[in-house]
C-alpha cells in the first residue's frame, strides 16, 4: 500500500529579489510565503531546511511512539528538535548535518531502554531513510 503525498512551490523573480510560496496537499500551508531572506538572511518566514526539521522531528517523534508501544511503553511526553546544517559546498549549499534532540517522559522505562528504543526509531523512520539515500526523480516541462 503506497501512500503519497504532495507539496509544491511556486517562485517569480531572481534568487535575492525573487519570492516564493509554498503549499501543502493538506492545506496545512497554503501559498506560505518563502525566500532568500528567510532561508539566509534571518527575516522572519519558512525555508526548506526548517521545512525538512519538522518533517524529521515529526516521523522520528511518531516511530518512537510506535516501538514504545511495541515494547509495552506509553509515553506521557516525547519532544523532539531537528537541527538542519545547511554549509557552503563548493559552488553552493549542502545539507551537512541533523541533528535530533529528545526529551521524553516515558513511565516504567529506564535511560537504556527509552535510549536504545530511539535509536532505533532514528534509523527506521521513513524520512530518516529518505533523507540517507533515496531515488529523485525529475519530470520537467517548460511553457
Amino acid at each position: 500500500m503506497a501512500i503519497q503525498k504532495n507539496g509544491s512551490a511556486h517562485w517569480k523573480g531572481g534568487i535575492k529579489d525573487g519570492k516564493g510560496e509554498i503549499s501543502t496537499e493538506s492545506g496545512a500551508l497554503s501559498s506560505h510565503p518563502y525566500g532568500f531572506n528567510t532561508r539566509f538572511e534571518g527575516v522572519k518566514g519558512t525555508n526548506p531546511e526548517e521545512l525538512i526539521g519538522a518533517a524529521h522531528a515529526a516521523c522520528f517523534t511518531m516511530a518512537l511512539s510506535k516501538m514504545l508501544g511495541e515494547a509495552g511503553y506509553t509515553a506521557t511526553d516525547l519532544d523532539t528538535t531537528a537541527v538542519v546544517t545547511l554549509d557552503k559546498a563548493g559552488d553552493g549549499f549542502a545539507i551537512t548535518a541533523i541533528a535530533l534532540t529528545l526529551r521524553g517522559s516515558v513511565p516504567g522505562a529506564d535511560f537504556a531502554a527509552f535510549s536504545e528504543i530511539a535509536n532505533k526509531a532514528k534509523e527506521g523512520c521513513p524520512v530518516s531513510k529518505a533523507l540517507s539515500a533515496v531515488p529523485i526523480t525529475l519530470e520537467v516541462s517548460l511553457s
